[in-house]
Formats: structure tokens, sequence, C-alpha cells
């Protein structure tokens, strides 16, 4: 099972800043928060999410979208995707790493922060990537390699949630391959996404039924 954990890479720590405004309307940091370390793969693999959002366009007042971001990240339940809305992630990878072969149905910008990055894909084709390049993920099958053998590698990415992809007359529904222990299915794919979601009504986080919305 997956664990919160201290930074278990030698890379520079991080800090996410949330801005807001003050009673006159003035830009503020309205809080700063130290990186929150879930490990994976026998401490092979780190996560750290920075932020995400559940609905689009995300409701700024009353600080709504930090609550409903709060509520998100103490469910447990996150996925890779979070259901109508975007994830940004931090994942530090160890040397000689690589994940497992995995879809999600979302839009990714993936930017390579520090180290190289082996991009492998389903067909076979590798793209290797420095710092300050980036992969636009289209909802393909994919795993991320560190090729060094003894220096981590980190990445960033932004999820977004995208409408269902067809190919060929197949569904390109979520797949987590091998799977990794511990980190849940995004439930955004035909067969999940009406279950649930997070949404803010009111400045708190409630889940409520989509199949009711629908009926709206």
């Amino acid at each position: 099972m997956p664990s919160q954990q201290p930074q278990i890479s030698d890379l520079p720590s991080i800090t996410t800043y949330l801005t807001g405004h003050d009673d006159s309307g003035r830009a503020i940091v309205e809080a700063c928060r130290p990186a929150n370390w879930t490990v994976y793969d026998n401490k092979e693999m780190a996560f750290n999410v920075a932020y995400t959002t559940s609905q689009f366009p995300a409701n700024l007042n009353d600080n709504a979208d930090i609550k409903t971001y709060d509520k998100v990240l103490s469910s447990g339940k996150l996925g890779l995707v979070n259901p109508h809305g975007t994830v940004c992630r931090t994942v530090d990878f160890a040397p000689g790493f690589e994940c497992m072969m995995h879809r999600t149905q979302s839009l990714d910008y993936g930017i390579v922060i520090h180290g190289e990055i082996e991009l492998v894909l389903d067909s076979g084709e590798r793209q290797l990537m420095g710092p300050g390049d980036i992969a636009v993920q289209r909802a393909t099958m994919h795993s991320w390699k560190n090729p060094s053998s003894d220096k981590w590698a980190r990445m960033t990415f932004v999820l977004q949630d995208c409408k269902k992809l067809v190919v060929g007359g197949e569904v390109m529904k979520e797949d987590h391959g091998r799977g990794t222990d511990g980190l849940p299915m995004s439930g955004n794919d035909s067969t999940n996404r009406a279950h649930h979601a997070f949404e803010s009504v009111d400045g708190a986080a409630i889940v409520v039924s989509l199949r009711m919305l629908y009926r709206l």
C-alpha cells in the first residue's frame, strides 16, 4: 500500500504557494504548503499533488476551490485523474525505474523538471526527454522510464479530464496495466463517470450523484 512519507529523492524540495485576495481586493499569498509525498512501488516512485480542481470553470468564490481540494485529498480516493477537473502532480522516479504501462481518459501536459525521462508507448516507440521538454499525452497507453543508473528524475503533470475517446471502434478506457498497489482508478471513464464527483456548493465540498444532475 502507498504511504505518506517525507521526500525520498535527493531533488530540491517543493512548496506550493496559493494566492488569493485580502478584503480590499489586493493579491496576497493565501497559503504556503510543503509537499506531501505518497510513495509507491517499493519507494521507487513518489507523487505530490500540488493542486486539484473538481469542476470547470473552477469556482474561486469564498475559497470554494481550496476547500474542495482539501476534501478530495483527505478522501484518499483521488486517482490519476479528477473527474470533471484537473490535477497538478509532481512525480519523482528512482534511477532505472519504469512505471506501469497505463492509460487515463485525460489530456495531460507532462514537463520534465530534473534529469531525463524516456516516454515509452505501447507501439514500441520511445522518446527521450530532457529538462524543459513537454509531452502532450492524449489518452494514450504509455509508461515513463528514468534511464539514469544513479540520478533521480522529476516530472510535473497537469491532467485534465476529457471526453470519451474512440479509436477504431474501441473506447480508450483507463487502464492501469500491471497496476500500482494502492492507486485507485480515476472513475471518469464511461462506466464510472456517472457514479459520483466532488462538487463545490456554498463553499463546502460534497459528493453528489451525477445521475441526479443529468435529470435536472
